[in-house]
């Protein structure tokens, strides 16, 4: 959240390093001698007031506004620690005992942030930006604790704990730059620069490697798949379409056929049937023969799941006789002829075995 500028930053006991550094500038930008009451303090005029001179009362009042500057900053729980001060000298540095710790204490932690200096590297997932953010908290956290490092070390540092990757790009900046002279803000933006160009190269590569696969797919196994597929296809449609053709040529003979054989069938019933009656009218036992006869060859016999029934054991029949098959190469006048020649043995048998079967009744 953006704060004004008119007001100093609120501290809450949190981040103390961080408030330090903006107080101190706000303390400047006010007055610069409110600082200095800070640094050169404590100042508390001897004697009483009526014994102060004039710079003694300017020096106080300095020193109050400083304080009055300190307490609005504080949250309440700061306040009450800090508020039997007098002095803004005395103020900072209680502080400082309380959130940054005694001397000892200082040591210590300044020991451990030259440790992770020394130690410092560029982890190979990190990219520029993580790294001067990670290497810009350990120096900032040294200059809070007064060990603040020339930038000419802060750039060398920086240079050589660049990994492997970079040697090339390191290279380049020692011949090139005066490390000397070279600022920190410079070569940051150095380093930025390549790592954009890098990222740019990498990006390029995949998308050339991407294009590569795709062409070798259009132009290899994936062209000879798809031809082959293709060519399947038109094969599968082409066959197709023949054995459609031929099967409903097939289904139109059939069913000719066995229109056919049905009314044949009839007719020769009928006429069966009414030589019967002619021939054994004055007989009861014949009658009762007929009759079952009659009701042998009944509506229900000639239906046309029957008829075709009938037909096909024919077929089938004349199949195992002649040891041979339609064949779907046969014309229509061949298998008109076929047709016709079977009907002559069918008709020759029917007749047979309606007598045999008639006498076998009697």
């Amino acid at each position: 959240m953006a704060q004004s500028i008119d007001k100093p930053p609120f501290f809450n006991g949190d981040h103390y390093a961080h408030w330090k550094t903006k107080m101190k500038f706000f303390l400047k930008s006010r007055d610069y001698k409110l600082w200095d009451i800070v640094e050169d303090g404590p100042f508390v005029p001897q004697g009483s007031k009526a014994e102060w001179s004039a710079d003694d009362r300017k020096k106080m009042e300095l020193n109050c506004k400083t304080l009055h500057i300190l307490f609005c900053a504080f949250g309440p729980s700061i306040y009450e620690k800090m508020s039997s001060c007098e002095s803004a000298k005395e103020v900072w540095d209680k502080l400082e005992v309380t959130y940054e710790g005694t001397n000892e204490v200082k040591e210590t932690k300044i020991g451990l942030l030259t440790l992770e200096y020394e130690n410092f590297k560029m982890d190979p997932e990190e990219n520029i930006e993580k790294m001067f953010d990670r290497f810009s908290t350990i120096t900032n956290g040294l200059k809070g604790y007064g060990e603040a490092i020339p930038e000419e070390k802060l750039v060398r540092k920086l240079i050589y704990s660049l990994p492997e990757s970079w040697d090339s790009k390191r290279t380049a900046i020692i011949e090139a730059k005066n490390l000397k002279t070279l600022k920190l803000d410079e070569l940051m933006g150095s380093l930025l620069t390549h790592q954009i160009m890098n990222k740019n190269k990498e990006d390029e590569k995949k998308r050339e490697e991407i294009r590569a696969m795709g062409e070798k797919k259009i132009k290899g196994p994936g062209i000879n798949a798809s031809a082959m597929a293709l060519k399947s296809s038109t094969c599968h449609h082409e066959d197709s379409s023949e054995e459609d053709s031929e099967d409903e040529e097939m289904a139109y003979l059939f069913n000719k056929f066995t229109r056919f054989m049905k009314s044949k069938m009839e007719k020769s019933k009928h006429e069966s049937m009414k030589k019967m009656k002619d021939s054994h009218k004055s007989k009861k036992k014949g009658s009762s023969s007929k009759q079952a006869y009659v009701a042998t060859w009944s509506d229900e016999d000639s239906t046309d799941d029957e008829v075709a029934h009938l037909c096909l054991m024919a077929l089938n029949e004349g199949e195992v006789t002649s040891n041979s098959s339609i064949s779907n190469s046969y014309t229509f006048d061949e298998l008109q002829d076929a047709y016709d020649d079977l009907l002559l043995e069918f008709k020759a048998s029917f007749s047979k075995n309606k007598k045999v079967d008639f006498k076998n009744k009697n």
